[in-house]
């Protein structure tokens, strides 16, 4: 598991501690499951796991993909999630807030640029 986990970080872009104030814990301790000296318990596990949308199968075995699949309520649950945790005035948030805002006309009209930011013409993204 210590390699899974330094491939994890590494995968993130992540420090040690960068990974380690992301889920509660000090650097020493991640420090210590990269080398195999220790091994994570089942909570630290499943924290790695929720904060990084992680398939524990993977963690925990090697097999399957690093990362579970996404579906729309997942993305918006972690979304969410990192919201709570950050800084009220962080650009995420502002830019949340003012999402939440937004009239149906301003919501069209916002999918209408984002498909052409991306270079999607509306009548072919349905």
């Amino acid at each position: 598991m210590e390699k899974r986990i330094k491939q994890l970080r590494k995968e993130l872009g992540l420090t040690q501690q960068e990974l380690a104030d992301k889920i509660g814990i000090k650097r020493t301790t991640i420090a210590t499951y990269e080398s195999g000296r220790n091994t994570p318990i089942d909570a630290v596990i499943s924290l790695i796991c929720r904060e990084f949308n992680v398939n524990e199968v993977w963690l925990r075995e090697g097999s399957g993909d690093m990362f579970r699949s996404n579906d729309r309520y997942s993305d918006i649950a972690r979304l969410t999630s990192q919201l709570l945790n950050e800084e009220s005035d962080s650009f995420k948030n502002r830019f949340i807030s003012m999402l939440a805002r937004l009239n149906s006309d301003e919501w069209e009209f916002l999918e209408k640029c984002a498909l052409e930011l991306c270079g999607v013409s509306p009548e072919k993204a349905g």
